[in-house]
């Protein structure tokens, strides 16, 4: 079975790490407006409550492109689409445990409610009010975190003496490898069934003689919905640009910071010939579950015999 020894996220429980603010919208909101908050307060999800405040339901951007592609009217209610029932975990639960549970669900958030509202297992009672909300680059942000104050971080030690003892992991070692792409001529419909097929939140877009030009994201998608792009139109017009990228040999912690900091949750990976040869997200960056050289390599997961 799994044994999880000690690690970055050990000992950290879901309160230090989750967001406070909770992005709420009434299950009779229409997809219209639920799109404008998605889009006014950079969210990849909005909890969609009763009139009790109790969590019912998630509307994310997955549920929103369902809808674009199906030709819903955007007047139709998240009612209508929105995931049920919500993830929840408690204040009180290991961050570790929080993750794994993410991991094994498949879903980019948790919803968290205070351990009094939780059962003697830590289990969300039902009808708990959400008090926030953990995600993956909360989880990361942790990480940075951990990673920046440590004595053996990268950036401290460009300041004094570098330490080349550290065996310091590089984007190789925790990307995804392999990049799926569409072409430009390729419509948006057909996009949307690349993504949910392979589960992405976003694809490379290549021209007519397979140079990478662009990206199309879900953000992209749900922002064509809301603006009644047809879905029959070309990649092309609604992809963005330039193509953010990072190198399969540049340091862990280097590429981390540059995606918090060009708030961007995924970056393409080149390699030695400049092709592009995976993809490394936040999501990647959080499954690692540590710091971003080996002074924290004891935080794999071992198998127990």
């Amino acid at each position: 079975m799994n044994k999880y020894e000690k690690n970055t996220l050990s000992g950290i429980l879901v309160s230090r790490a989750m967001r406070r603010q909770i992005n709420c919208v009434s299950t009779q909101t229409s997809i219209s407006n639920a799109i404008n908050i998605l889009i006014k307060f950079k969210v990849s999800g909005l909890l969609a409550v009763d009139s009790h405040g109790r969590s019912i339901g998630v509307l994310s951007k997955t549920d929103v492109m369902g809808a674009y592609y199906a030709g819903l009217p955007k007047e139709s209610s998240v009612e209508d689409v929105m995931s049920c029932p919500p993830l929840l975990c408690s204040t009180d639960a290991p961050l570790e445990k929080a993750l794994q549970q993410m991991c094994d669900s498949g879903v980019y958030r948790l919803y968290v409610v205070d351990a009094s509202m939780c059962n003697g297992a830590g289990v969300p009672e039902d009808g708990a009010i959400a008090v926030g909300a953990l995600a993956y680059p909360d989880i990361v942000g942790i990480l940075y975190k951990h990673c920046f104050e440590c004595e053996h971080s990268h950036f401290r030690q460009q300041k004094d003496v570098a330490d080349d003892s550290v065996n310091r992991q590089l984007v190789a070692d925790v990307m995804t490898a392999g990049v799926e792409g569409v072409c430009v001529d390729d419509s948006l419909s057909h996009v949307m069934e690349q993504l949910s097929m392979y589960r992405f939140g976003a694809i490379l877009v290549r021209d007519l003689v397979d140079r990478p030009v662009g990206v199309i994201s879900k953000t992209d998608l749900v922002l064509a919905y809301k603006h009644g792009v047809d879905p029959a139109e070309r990649a092309e017009k609604v992809m963005s640009q330039p193509v953010k990228h990072c190198l399969e040999g540049d340091l862990l912690e280097e590429a981390i910071r540059k995606m918090i900091f060009s708030d961007v949750h995924r970056l393409f990976v080149k390699g030695k010939n400049e092709e592009i040869v995976g993809v490394f997200s936040l999501t990647d960056a959080a499954r690692n579950r540590s710091g971003s050289c080996n002074a924290c390599i004891s935080s794999r997961i071992k198998m127990e015999v």
